[in-house]
């Protein structure tokens, strides 16, 4: 027994012990006299634990009933009537994003209420089909608006297989993280969506060469664990990517991943399987003629897996797209709609910047429909009615800021077709 063993008093609880060796007292410091024995630390240790746990569970019920909260926001009705007031027709493409994001919220519910079973329910991406100014961006946009979640539009032609010059597949994970504000907690739920998605489409038989495909395949490849659920690690912008430099980690798992592109021709595939499908032999074969073959929209909505398989999209990225949506062309009603009624329509865009000059602005039915018109000659669907009423409306734009008077602007179907000047009158 030692009895020279300094006695020291725990700062903490005051309790005498006899500091034979360091682990008597572990925390000692003879200069201030503090000290803390080793039951008060343990002591410490327990309460520290236990205030982990509570702070976890507290945390845990804020994230379930957030979620759930959310839930109640967005069934399907409720987003589908959201979409209604900015996006004319495309109703079947309203319930399918309705029904997947609703399914999506459900899928993160039962992970967060269900940790440690292995029975997940699966990812529910989309590929969405549709021409080109459909509204297929507007849709996504206006639903990640309601969401309030973040959202990142990539552009899927611009990727590349790592090694090639170009984007590596990552980037649409590093341009979600910052559309969330470099938020990793969000950025972990947000939407991504793959643009031009049509464009990595792997070109089997058509200009085949030696060389590596970088923005075919190899991307598809590359894309996979991504869609399906992984820890994706890219360095932030500006930085060079190389192995010590510093890296940002997200796990895609709840990510909603949505592909979307014109695919082009893709009907053509659809009518030659229909068609195979629906041939009779003999007397009773029927002959089609050319007014007989199907239109786009009928046979858009009746895209299978395998019709993308033939496209050039393989079976494993297909696999994690499980959801198939498609948006039809839009006629010259759909057009004349769109360019009055959504809440941000074309045209009560340009009668809002007016009002602000004292002008009030008015379009004949006539001249909406001459914009229409030129859009579906131009086959970009609704992407150019904006910039036609631009054209037109450019000179007037111009001039009005020169008074201040009170005036009514009125455009007509010459302004839009031949190009002759408004109709301006003093009120």
């Amino acid at each position: 027994m030692d009895n020279n063993a300094p006695t020291i008093t725990c700062s903490f609880c005051k309790r005498k012990v006899v500091a034979r060796t360091q682990y008597d007292v572990p925390i000692y410091d003879p200069r201030s006299g503090f000290s803390l024995c080793a039951n008060c630390i343990r002591d410490i240790y327990h309460l520290i634990e236990d205030h982990q746990e509570d702070e976890n569970i507290r945390q845990h019920e804020e994230t379930e009933q957030a979620i759930n909260e959310e839930l109640a926001r967005i069934k399907p009705h409720l987003v589908k009537d959201y979409l209604d007031q900015y996006i004319i027709n495309q109703d079947h493409a309203k319930k399918v994003l309705s029904v997947a994001i609703y399914n999506h919220f459900k899928r993160m519910k039962y992970g967060f209420q269900h940790p440690e079973e292995d029975d997940d329910i699966d990812k529910s991406n989309v590929i969405i089909l549709g021409p080109s100014g459909c509204g297929k961006t507007a849709l996504l946009s206006h639903l990640a608006k309601m969401l309030d979640i973040p959202f990142a539009v990539t552009d899927a032609s611009s990727l590349t297989e790592a090694g090639f010059v170009g984007a590596d597949v990552e980037v649409a994970v590093r341009n979600l993280y910052y559309a969330a504000d470099k938020d990793i907690s969000r950025c972990e739920h947000g939407i991504i969506y793959l643009d031009e998605f049509d464009k990595i489409a792997r070109k089997s038989g058509e200009n085949n060469t030696i060389t590596a495909d970088p923005g075919h395949e190899g991307v598809q490849q590359a894309l996979l664990k991504m869609l399906e659920g992984n820890v994706v690690e890219f360095t932030a912008r500006g930085q060079r990517k190389h192995p010590e430099a510093p890296t940002i980690k997200v796990d895609t798992k709840n990510i909603l991943f949505i592909v979307g592109g014109a695919f082009v021709g893709i009907e053509k595939i659809i009518a030659k399987r229909l068609q195979k499908n629906d041939a009779n032999i003999g007397f009773g074969a029927k002959i089609e003629g050319q007014d007989d073959k199907p239109k786009f929209d009928e046979l858009i909505h009746q895209t299978t897996p395998e019709d993308l398989m033939k496209y050039g999209i393989i079976p494993e990225i297909i696999g994690r797209l499980p959801i198939i949506c498609t948006l039809e062309n839009l006629d010259e009603d759909a057009l004349l709609r769109i360019l009055t009624e959504p809440k941000n329509a074309p045209v009560k865009q340009y009668q809002k910047l007016l009002k602000m000059d004292n002008v009030e602005l008015e379009f004949q039915e006539e001249a909406l429909r001459a914009v229409a018109k030129k859009a579906i000659e131009r086959k970009t669907g609704a992407r150019s009615l904006k910039g036609i009423i631009e054209d037109t409306m450019l000179d007037i734009m111009f001039d009005i800021p020169h008074s201040d008077a009170k005036r009514r602007v009125i455009i007509t179907a010459e302004c839009i077709n031949d190009g002759a000047p408004p109709t301006v009158e003093t009120i």
